[in-house]
């Protein structure tokens, strides 16, 4: 089966490139506009692959969409093209609604005329993915029942903000076109090929240089972690077996503090560089200012892709942290290539009163 991965260069993205094209699933078509967060480097594997095609773009860019569509005739489309770091839509949020919200508009309407003019059968097989965040919820108190899909949209940043627009447009276009739309409401992903603004990577990576491990006020916000592998399984199944209009809470059955989080990693870290001069690397654990609208827990119900999709992960936060904290042990000059002039683990997300 052909498909359309928007933002395949990403994290999330190209993670779920990899797994279709190593279990070779089809033709991959990967629209990517290589953001700072976009890397064709992390899709070297697939340099020789003649059923992974990329392409640079934009999804708000309608006329080359359009030629992608007909080109190529993708079944499906999954839309993982997102502005994403919290803290970056505090200090400019206009990427992530020209992205986010304008960019989505686009693709769902380029992506409709296409699939209007299908023929009766490939309307009926034709999936349009949307990936969207937990952090649409708001947040939640220590004795709130976790996120379900009927959980109201509270957004709290620029950036929650912009995926529920862009959750309520995707949403629309079933209702109101019956365009086959899917949409799946995931908690913090981590895993390899992440780039290091977020919080696991960023950790690992000072740890190991000795720098401080920033740990946003007191430490004890709370987040549900995904392994990234288990959710381009949940994923697929949504995509294949998912019921046209519905949205699935994607969940890792994890919730942990940031601290508890920080400290883990110093431990893995620890016993993998028994000889590093950062031995504890739990020393290196700075309590700093707090980001602004900090939501203070995030929690997953996914009993309905459980019971409906058969889907739950595998990997635990345990196993799962050892695995990434490896990884980026091993991948050092993959590291230092995706920041290189870009971006040098500085704060981010400060207003101009905190400064």
């Amino acid at each position: 089966m052909t498909i359309l991965v928007t933002g395949g260069a990403g994290f999330i993205g190209a993670n779920y490139v990899l797994r279709k094209r190593q279990n070779d699933e089809g033709l991959v078509l990967n629209l990517d506009k290589l953001t700072y967060a976009g890397h064709l480097s992390t899709l070297d594997s697939l340099k020789s692959d003649p059923d992974h095609i990329f392409i640079q773009g934009d999804i708000g860019d309608r006329q080359l969409v359009e030629d992608l569509l007909t080109q190529y005739r993708p079944r499906a489309i999954l839309n993982f093209a997102a502005e994403t770091h919290v803290d970056r839509s505090i200090d400019g949020p206009d990427a992530f609604i020209q992205t986010n919200i304008v960019g989505t508009f686009n693709l769902l309407e380029t992506v409709r005329s296409y699939w209007q003019n299908l023929s009766v059968a490939e309307r009926n097989s034709f999936r349009f993915l949307h990936v969207s965040t937990d952090e649409v919820f708001g947040t939640l108190s220590a004795v709130d029942p976790p996120f379900s899909e009927s959980t109201a949209y509270a957004p709290n940043s620029p950036y929650s903000a912009s995926k529920a627009s862009s959750d309520h447009l995707v949403r629309s276009y079933f209702h109101t076109y019956n365009l086959p739309t899917l949409i799946t409401n995931c908690s913090n992903n981590y895993g390899p090929y992440q780039f290091p603004e977020k919080l696991i990577p960023l950790m690992i990576l000072n740890a190991i240089e000795g720098k401080p491990l920033p740990v946003y006020g007191d430490g004890q916000n709370i987040r549900d972690w995904l392994f990234v592998e288990d959710h381009c399984r949940a994923i697929d199944l949504v995509l294949t077996q998912g019921e046209m209009g519905e949205t699935y809470n994607i969940g890792g059955n994890a919730e942990k503090t940031n601290l508890w989080l920080v400290q883990q990693i110093c431990a893995i870290l620890d016993d993998l560089l028994p000889h590093s001069a950062h031995r504890p690397h739990a020393n290196l654990i700075t309590f700093v200012q707090d980001r602004p609208g900090h939501d203070r827990r995030y929690a997953i119900n996914f009993s309905k892709i459980k019971q409906h999709l058969g889907w739950s992960p595998q990997v635990t936060i345990e196993s799962g942290l050892r695995k990434t904290v490896q990884w980026y042990l091993d991948h050092q000059a993959w590291c230092d290539q995706v920041t290189s002039d870009q971006y040098e683990r500085q704060r981010l997300g400060l207003t101009a009163t905190q400064q």
